[in-house]
């Protein structure tokens, strides 16, 4: 078993759990939002299907106007209105042009089309001063995904974006990954769950909310397999109890060195594999990695922001690969510091933040208390800045990693 291990090689370790492709269904557009694709879609269509026009305006042959100025104006004559939605019925011609509205087909012979503002009409006429160039302000068939062509990758999350270009497509349904499913149990005997009376000495369990919501925002689905109390024997019971029901177990508490940190003597219990004790890192560093079964069994640590960055800062490609997502590794930004940072540290610090613009900068504004057991810095936070180990103090301005949450 590796002790304190740094970040990436936890992360490293908990990935070399090999994992199955999750099993698919098939969902219509209405429930695709956030879900993975488990497929390939190409158009079968080109968008947009057809030539059309960018605005309200007219539609001709750029070469008739090639001439006009506002001393010799070129007029042309209307041959038809197309709305939106009706198929033109007169080609254009030399000398003529078609009233058309915003998305609206192009008529055969037309390869331009002007704003009424840049024109002079009446209900039969539409007059020129200055020329219009051929190609001019249309929207050609294909501009936006041409046919054939690679619309939306496996293992793409499903944006809203996507699913109306999935919808442009003409597709009802698509193939997804199914949703891994993770229990959590939280250990130790000071727990009560909120809506109980709350003794002198005891806390309300507030991580298993705050990591089911994290676990929802990564594509996992989560359920609160309970609170056991602090004893080795009852915990691995407990896992062991959950493990065929789920993709992936976390456990809550008795991951670091005390007395009552009971998540190795578990994990011995059941006969786990562990692949790491702690990790390098402040806080959430109290954690135990292990594998039984094929699956990951994840101590984190019982103060609830503790066991959130271990969560979001270890366990989250591992659970992306889970999800079935093509990219696995968490969106890094550099940032500038918006307030010092005292003192220094012998581990990777991280910090709790927002990401803040001004004069064109990117800033990592740190955010309320930084403590292992705070929970309302998280509150807002949507980055998590990086302090490397060894760093001296930093001025505000200095650059640092952080990473998207």
């Amino acid at each position: 078993m590796l002790k304190s291990v740094e970040p990436a090689q936890a992360r490293e370790l908990i990935l070399s759990i090999g994992t199955t492709a999750p099993s698919t269904e098939t969902l219509p557009l209405t429930e695709l939002f956030g879900r993975v694709l488990a497929e390939d879609v190409y158009a079968e269509i080109p968008i947009p299907p057809f030539d059309r026009s960018p605005f309200d305006g007219y539609a001709f042959r750029g070469a008739d106007t090639a001439n006009a100025t506002a001393e010799n104006p070129v007029t042309l004559k209307i041959t038809e209105e197309i709305p939106a939605g009706s198929v033109p019925t007169v080609d254009i011609t030399e000398g003529f042009a078609a009233k058309i509205l915003t998305g609206a087909p192009l008529p055969n012979g037309a390869d331009a089309t002007v704003k009424y503002e840049q024109t002079e009409f009446t209900d039969t006429t539409v007059t020129f001063t200055a020329p219009v160039k051929p190609n001019s302000d249309v929207v050609r068939a294909g501009d936006d995904v041409k046919l054939g062509a690679l619309a939306a990758r496996r293992g793409d999350v499903i944006s809203p974006a996507a699913v109306g270009l999935l919808a442009s497509l003409g597709r009802t349904e698509v193939v997804v990954y199914r949703r891994p499913r993770a229990a959590i149990l939280n250990t130790g005997s000071e727990l009560v769950e909120p809506g109980n009376p709350l003794p002198f000495g005891k806390i309300h369990n507030s991580s298993v909310f705050s990591l089911t919501g994290s676990l929802a925002a990564l594509g996992i689905d989560a359920y609160n397999a309970g609170v056991v109390r602090d004893d080795p024997q009852a915990i691995a019971d407990a896992i062991a109890e959950n493990l065929p029901k789920c993709d992936v177990m976390f456990t809550t508490g008795g991951a670091s060195v005390g007395d009552y940190d009971f998540a190795g003597g578990a994990a011995d219990r059941l006969g786990a594999n562990i692949l790491f004790w702690k990790t390098k890192l402040k806080p959430g560093g109290a954690m135990l990695a292990s594998e039984k079964d094929g699956k990951l069994v994840l101590a984190l640590s019982g103060n609830p922001g503790s066991a959130l960055i271990g969560l979001l800062h270890i366990a989250a490609p591992f659970l992306f690969r889970l999800a079935g997502r093509r990219e696995i590794q968490p969106e890094a930004v550099e940032v500038h510091l918006k307030k010092p940072y005292k003192g220094s540290t012998t581990r990777t610090r991280l910090l709790r933040g927002r990401l803040e613009i001004s004069g064109g900068r990117a800033y990592f504004a740190e955010e309320g208390e930084q403590g292992g057991g705070a929970l309302s810095s998280f509150h807002g936070c949507d980055l998590l800045g990086e302090i490397p180990a060894g760093s001296p103090a930093l001025d505000a301005g200095a650059l640092i990693m952080a990473y998207r949450i």
